[in-house]
């Protein structure tokens, strides 16, 4: 029996949806259009089934997804998993930070860093760039309003240029919403 997961993690808990996934054997010819595009172009998960019964929001959904956090210039995909695990510790998206975490672990080769920060949070001792660009993540997800110049100012200190600023600001805003859909939409379970 599975139980759900509470606890930060980069084992990848499995998400539960409350609602019944497309069964592709069912899909309208509209469904499996929107489908053709999954965020890692190599299988559908149960998340993008149960998106897919929106086939209007799925078709701009993903490729939203994949420009955000695929795009090849600006910040990189190691730094843009930080915004992703950033937000979703604010959120408290076990399922998000679990999986992002692991993608920063894979792409760096190093585990220390998603364990500080699992740990302390914005307190965690890394190195200057990922802590101002997780503090201001959280920060951001936290309360937008009080994401400032000071923060701004402080990104530009570590050596952050204005477009990976902006990959930033969009990789955790990506993620306010990826996180909420997650939440209302299913729970993440042990394996």
């Amino acid at each position: 029996m599975s139980r759900t997961v509470h606890d930060f993690t980069t084992d990848i808990p499995v998400w539960k949806p409350y609602v019944t996934p497309l069964d592709l054997a069912e899909a309208s010819t509209e469904q499996l259009e929107a489908l053709k595009v999954t965020p890692s172009n190599n299988k559908v998960s149960d998340y993008v089934l149960v998106l897919a019964h929106d086939v209007e929001t799925l078709k701009h959904r993903t490729p939203l997804f994949n420009a955000v956090m695929y795009n090849r210039d600006g910040l990189s995909r190691a730094e843009r998993e930080i915004g992703a695990v950033g937000a979703s510790i604010v959120n408290r998206c076990i399922y998000c930070a679990a999986v992002h975490a692991s993608r920063y672990n894979q792409l760096t080769k190093d585990e220390d860093v998603i364990a500080a920060i699992f740990a302390n949070g914005v307190d965690a001792q890394i190195g200057p760039r990922l802590k101002a660009i997780l503090t201001f993540a959280v920060k951001l997800s936290k309360c937008p309003s009080e994401a400032n110049a000071d923060d701004m100012a402080a990104l530009v200190e570590v050596g952050l240029g204005k477009d990976e600023i902006l990959d930033l600001i969009l990789s955790v805003s990506l993620f306010g919403w990826a996180n909420r859909l997650m939440h209302t939409l299913g729970e993440p379970v042990s394996a």
